[in-house]
């Protein structure tokens, strides 16, 4: 790219040149040979230096665009991790909070659930005892009057 940039200034440097030269032999008044020479010397002296600002200018947009495709390529491969010490800290302790509240809510859920069940079972053995002891009364009540009429059969007797 860079050469094709060259020999296209110096193609354009070359046609100045001969431009100059042309213009300077058609001139109507008689111009002598040293004169032409002086003045095509002249013109290519122009034009070299023409050559050479654009040469540098070029050089120099070479190289900066080398340097900012060189900066963009060091900061693309380098990766960059930023760790704030106080966001790990604070998401942490609102993970921590979520997972309490969460922990106090199934602790609740289970002293509710053994509070149902304990209350079921006592009322289950408040019947299993009320019904022993309603049996235990009528068997002693039986077994009294069956020796009552057992006592009474003997008396009799």
């Amino acid at each position: 790219m860079i050469s094709s940039i060259r020999s296209s200034l110096l193609r354009r440097a070359a046609f100045v040149a001969i431009v100059f030269g042309g213009l300077a032999a058609c001139q109507k008044n008689d111009a002598s040979a040293g004169q032409v020479a002086g003045k095509l010397n002249d013109a290519a002296q122009v034009a070299g230096q023409k050559l050479d600002q654009a040469a540098s200018y070029v050089g120099q947009q070479v190289d900066a665009t080398k340097s900012a495709a060189q900066q963009n390529l060091d900061s693309a491969s380098a990766p960059t991790i930023n760790i704030d010490p106080n966001a790990l800290a604070s998401t942490a302790q609102a993970n921590l909070q979520s997972a309490a509240s969460a922990t106090n809510a199934q602790l609740g859920k289970a002293a509710s659930l053994t509070g149902q069940s304990l209350e079921s079972a006592g009322r289950k053995l408040q019947e299993w005892s009320a019904q022993s002891s309603a049996s235990s009364t009528n068997a002693a009540a039986s077994s009294s009057s069956g020796e009552s009429s057992d006592a009474q059969k003997q008396m009799d007797k």
